[in-house]
């Protein structure tokens, strides 16, 4: 994902305060500023203008008493905003200044004047004004480089460059043939852990194998979903592919975590745990199988991963057609494992609160077929 919308630590303005600095903004609330600028809307469109009329620009995307404090000569304007205007003003060299809700062009042509001790990276005239306005006053602000015909956003901290849209289509389409052959792959590795566990055959290293295929999924799919966010309506067929690629994953992956995580029971207060264990393994820590171990509750070590290990058998009950999950929970809460629930009776099953014979017998047909169809 792009710097913009990663952890960063820097402290930036909140909007109205009286110094800069202050709190950190969520990446939440990043990828909205990403947004407005995104094809398809308003300010997207003034902006390309900007590009083409060869002129570069500065836009304050916010206004209040302390950019007013430090915007210096132009002229006041307060009218709609219109790509056009923002197009033909642009061509002055100084800053304009839209209202908060970028609904109107409140300034144009003004000289900004933000606090010159704080930092900058940039060296240019124009995005060192940008990247400074955007610290003292908290508000995005987009700068148009003329000689690189480079967009881009200063905003909490951080600076995003706006690519254009062949751009993030190449990057985006090379990362889909990559989810797609990882869909294929975790297809096979969960088929084969379904016939194991029915035969109670599994090992730990099977687990983290399908563990590991989805954790690749759900980090390369949030790279397509930045792409798809930033793609605007350009973005709406990747979108599609990417909800069909990705769609049961994430349930899955809590499936697999509540089966096998090492504890007296398999809450939702375990599963997140757990999960947010994988969540902060960095890219490096995936290219170890044993790395994956600690989440679920057992060393990173190699021989761990021949440990013999059996599900609950939430996943595969889960899998079984017309069996609601709230039916899954007294099953697992009785029998405890699935070679439990693998030897029980038809009685043994209509025991269970809310199982009936059709219920029971829906449960061991369906058991078996998994292990008939799921066996590598």
């Amino acid at each position: 994902m792009s710097g913009l919308l990663g952890r960063s630590g820097a402290a930036v303005t909140e909007p109205g305060s009286d110094s800069p600095g202050g709190h950190e903004n969520s990446a939440d609330t990043v990828r909205d500023v990403i947004a407005r600028l995104v094809p398809g809307t308003q300010l997207r469109d003034g902006i390309d203008r900007i590009l083409r009329a060869d002129t570069g620009g500065l836009v304050v995307l916010g206004y209040d008493e302390r950019v007013e404090r430090i915007c210096d000569g132009g002229f006041e304007l307060d009218v709609e905003f219109a790509p056009t205007r923002l197009r033909e003003l642009s061509k002055m060299d100084g800053a304009v200044v839209l209202s908060t809700d970028g609904s109107r062009i409140v300034r144009a042509n003004v000289h900004l004047v933000p606090d010159p001790a704080l930092p900058t990276v940039e060296s240019g005239t124009r995005h060192k004004a940008a990247e400074r306005t955007a610290a003292h006053t908290g508000y995005p602000v987009v700068s148009v480089s003329r000689s690189t015909r480079l967009v881009t956003v200063y905003a909490h901290g951080a600076r995003h460059l706006v690519q254009t849209t062949p751009a993030i289509l190449t990057r985006a389409n090379q990362a889909m043939a990559t989810l797609q052959r990882y869909r294929i792959r975790l297809d096979e590795v969960t088929r084969r852990l379904s016939g194991l566990e029915i035969g109670d055959l599994a090992a730990l290293r099977d687990v983290l194998t399908v563990l590991h295929c989805l954790e690749l999924m759900r980090r390369t799919a949030n790279e397509i979903d930045q792409d798809v966010m930033e793609l605007g309506v350009d973005g709406r067929q990747l979108a599609l592919q990417l909800s069909e690629l990705v769609a049961d994953t994430e349930n899955l992956r809590r499936l697999l975590v509540r089966d096998y995580v090492v504890a007296e029971s398999a809450g939702e207060a375990q599963v997140d745990r757990a999960l947010a264990r994988l969540d902060g393994l960095v890219e490096p820590d995936l290219l170890e199988l044993s790395n994956l171990a600690p989440s679920l509750g057992y060393p990173a070590t190699l021989e761990a991963l021949d440990t013999a290990v059996g599900p609950r058998g939430y996943r595969l009950l889960a899998q079984i057609p017309r069996v609601p999950f709230r039916r899954v929970e007294p099953l697992v809460a009785v029998f405890g494992t699935l070679r439990a629930l693998l030897e029980a009776t038809q009685g043994d099953l209509e025991a269970v609160e809310g199982v009936n014979a059709q219920l029971a017998r829906r449960i061991r047909e369906g058991i078996a077929r998994l292990g008939e169809h799921g066996y590598a």
